[in-house]
């Protein structure tokens, strides 16, 4: 029975397939926006919802706070590939084998062992050290920007992550269109139809053979201080890992050093604008970047939901049965907006402290780049706000299209943006 066979069949037998949340949930949001949906799943007794997706499993979504915090440290629910039903296995496995060799796919002991391989690299510390270097980047980005008049935001929101990524790996820029096109095939695997999973399988291959090669040439040409370079004096003096887990990690971190960082700095942007008197505040007071990066995140996660988890058996979530082999999808941005964890949760407050948003995901698996993004973001947006004075949204704010897509992430398709003058790099200092 092929994917789509098992939708059909789902969405049309008992009483469990007519209760589900539909797949369009997670790419087609209504017309009161993903928000106004998440608060009636929160609010409609149990917070745990059956969802058709991926299609024809058994699936669930995590829709408050407490249970998403229970979920994140549940060793009930893996990461493992090998614990998904056997044609999702499959499918990941034919369309995109490279992505599943690394950390985000794994549990502990090999979680732990995959994890120490990167952990090194991107402690707060060394990530603090790039500070300088991502506000040259930042510069020189906006440096290229018109004088005056409208642009994309986007397309700055991409470029700078996908810089600071290339430059961290020590991979060269000019090929940052094909890192970025496959990124965008291997962050939504496996997909619901054989075409795109053909494209997925081409992304995956090239990407492979791409990284490989980088790996032989740094080995043959000498290591340096580059991630590249740490990931393989690591597998090298700790001799536990393999090539296949090296190119799989990179992937990894190629993917969600980028997309995740670009759709902060989007979010966060747009956010902004809908809410003048804390554009202006921020502008007044950039020493807020570093508070002000922690509430876009909670308001406006660039991931929406965590990657996959899988029931390893028969158990219960919130008073919810959850079957063997069964998925669940814990949804962050609805859990960043409990009331029950956040006071006047739909409020943008670039001063909130606490913060405990789950954007990056909590427990073992918390996201391993968030130094890197977080400094990214706290360079990137008063940066802009100092040197294009008058920024502002240049179309009305409904007319903004939100991109879900197969994977996690969720993001702006563009961002039009206005502005009065491009101050030089050291104008409009505080």
């Amino acid at each position: 029975m092929t994917t789509t066979d098992r939708a059909a069949d789902a969405a049309g037998t008992g009483a469990a397939g007519a209760d589900r949340l539909p797949p369009e949930f997670f790419t087609d949001p209504e017309p009161g926006g993903t928000h106004a949906a998440n608060t009636r799943l929160r609010t409609s007794g149990c917070p745990v919802h059956a969802i058709n997706y991926p299609p024809g499993g058994d699936a669930y979504v995590v829709a408050d706070y407490a249970t998403a915090l229970e979920g994140f440290s549940d060793p009930r629910l893996s990461k493992q590939v090998e614990n998904a039903p056997a044609w999702f296995r499959d499918l990941l496995e034919d369309s995109s084998p490279v992505l599943i060799r690394n950390m985000i796919t794994a549990d502990a002991p090999e979680h732990t062992r995959l994890r120490r391989l990167v952990s090194r690299a991107f402690v707060p510390r060394r990530m603090a050290l790039l500070r300088p270097r991502i506000q040259e980047i930042t510069d020189e980005l906006i440096d290229a920007l018109p004088e005056s008049g409208e642009v994309d935001l986007m397309e700055f929101a991409f470029s700078l992550p996908m810089r600071v990524i290339c430059e961290f790996l020590g991979v060269p820029i000019e090929d940052r269109p094909d890192l970025h096109a496959w990124g965008y095939w291997l962050s939504g695997a496996p997909f619901a139809d054989e075409e795109s999973n053909a494209e997925l399988k081409r992304a995956s291959d090239s990407i492979e053979r791409y990284l490989v090669d980088l790996l032989d040439e740094r080995r043959r040409t000498g290591l340096g201080e580059d991630l590249v370079s740490i990931l393989l004096r690591a597998a090298d003096e700790e001799d536990v890992f393999t090539n296949d887990e090296l190119v799989s990690t990179l992937v990894l971190l190629i993917i969600a050093g980028h997309k995740t960082t670009a759709n902060l700095i989007g979010n966060g942007m747009q956010a902004l604008f809908a809410h003048p008197d804390q554009l202006e505040l921020l502008r007044a007071k950039p020493e807020l970047a570093e508070s002000a990066v922690e509430e876009f995140l909670r308001f406006e996660p660039p991931v929406y939901r965590g990657t996959l988890r899988v029931a390893t058996e028969d158990m219960e979530l919130a008073g919810c049965p959850i079957p063997k082999e069964g998925f669940v999808h814990i949804l962050m941005d609805s859990a960043n907006r409990d009331p029950e964890a956040f006071e006047d949760p739909d409020r943008l407050d670039i001063t909130r402290g606490p913060n405990r948003h789950l954007a990056f995901g909590q427990g073992a698996h918390f996201c391993v780049g968030a130094p890197l993004s977080r400094v990214e973001g706290q360079v990137a947006f008063p940066t802009l706000l100092r040197r294009l004075p008058g920024l502002t949204l240049a179309v009305p704010h409904d007319s903004l299209d939100w991109v879900f897509d197969n994977s996690t992430s969720r993001g702006l398709k563009k961002l039009p943006v206005r502005y009065d003058a491009r101050l030089a790099a050291g104008e409009g200092d505080h």
